[in-house]
């Protein structure tokens, strides 16, 4: 297995995955929301898009052996094995700066939008905007009438997914930094995950 590593609590982080390596993401505490995205490595214009990845299974949350494709449908990245309930989220869009002026928040938040930006200038890289993340962990119900809405997590500290690399990647990760709403639990306090690479 590859080095764990710390995606900071309200914090991102990225990591290069060749073709055919696996990244495994760890919901330490049981209660973090992870956005999560990623980006051909040769070609970061080239990027995991959600809408596309929902017409490709035929189904809102991925399931193991579903690909995660990108807006060109072909797969960068396979579900290979998920230890959570398997409730991800792949409709909200990245929680930015102009998400917490309408939550009511003065000044700066930390947030997933600006994660991403960080942690692809780390590894050198840019992405040309903020694509709709993977959002795993993240349980937002849906309802029979088109409703949403946002609850706490479904998952257990330890909970963890593997997904495979089906091209040479860039896989962006952010601790979500929400803490107005319950969707890192309900008392508020964003955790941090751990990640390794193999």
């Amino acid at each position: 297995m590859g080095e764990l590593q710390t995606v900071p609590a309200s914090g991102g982080k990225a990591a290069h995955v060749k073709k055919g390596q696996h990244i495994k993401i760890i919901n330490t505490h049981g209660e973090q929301v992870v956005d999560t995205w990623a980006f051909n490595a040769e070609d970061t214009t080239e990027y995991m898009a959600m809408d596309a990845t929902r017409a490709y299974n035929q189904r809102m949350s991925p399931l193991v052996g579903d690909h995660l494709v990108t807006y060109k449908r072909r797969p960068i990245l396979t579900l290979v094995e998920d230890t959570s309930p398997g409730r991800h989220d792949t409709q909200m869009a990245a929680c930015d700066q102009w998400r917490y002026h309408l939550l009511g928040v003065e000044g700066y938040h930390k947030n997933c939008a600006d994660n991403l930006s960080h942690s692809m200038g780390e590894l050198g890289a840019k992405e040309t905007h903020t694509p709709a993340p993977l959002n795993l962990f993240m349980n937002i119900p849906w309802q029979p009438d088109g409703t949403l809405s946002f609850d706490p997590p479904l998952t257990k500290a330890g909970d963890y997914v593997v997904l495979r690399a089906e091209i040479d990647c860039i896989v962006a990760m952010s601790s979500c930094p929400q803490d107005l709403l319950p969707i890192n639990g309900t008392d508020g306090k964003p955790t941090e995950a751990h990640f390794e690479v193999y």
